[in-house]
């Protein structure tokens, strides 16, 4: 049967597709919670419970509540419909990737110039400013930030090279 005039057909991640996936990743959470108790004692002693009785059976609960969501997608057909288009996941990857990029930058750089970076990107492409006007927003933002935790709260943040070099 041919699509309705003016309606393009969307392809992507079904939501069985995700369903699976996620319901995969939490039921190996589960059993991993199930092998540690196992490990702890899951049993009853002369004293109650032992240390991995509740997390075996919270394991156990999240395997089967796993599969069942998996099953109850697909039997009501919704399994079938997409999740998320191609277009929708270029979009989350466009802020997801940077953000991974900033995270593995804080260890060996600090959190101020990865602050920095990861600001200026996202103001450039994604805003589409001006690298000088992304630079000085970023910038700005990054001494704020040192300013209002390192100084007033004295809260100490991940440093890197740069504050090393100007003694904080």
């Amino acid at each position: 049967m041919d699509e309705p005039a003016g309606r393009v057909e969307e392809r992507g991640i079904s939501i069985g597709l995700a369903e699976g996936v996620t319901a995969l990743l939490l039921a190996g959470v589960g059993a991993l919670a199930i092998l540690d108790s196992l490990r702890l004692g899951m049993g009853w002693g002369e004293d109650g419970p032992q240390a991995g009785y509740f997390p075996f059976w919270l394991g156990v609960g999240l395997i089967v509540a796993s599969f069942a969501n998996v099953f109850l997608a697909f039997r009501s057909g919704i399994g079938r419909r997409i999740f998320l288009t191609w277009e929708q996941g270029r979009h989350v990857l466009s802020v997801l990737l940077p953000t991974l990029v900033f995270v593995a930058l804080i260890a060996p750089l600090g959190i101020y110039l990865p602050s920095v970076l990861l600001i200026t990107w996202f103001m450039m492409v994604l805003g589409r400013f001006s690298w000088p006007a992304a630079l000085a927003v970023g910038a700005a933002v990054a001494v704020l930030a040192f300013v209002t935790f390192e100084l007033w709260f004295l809260v100490p943040l991940p440093k890197g090279p740069i504050e090393d070099a100007l003694g904080f």
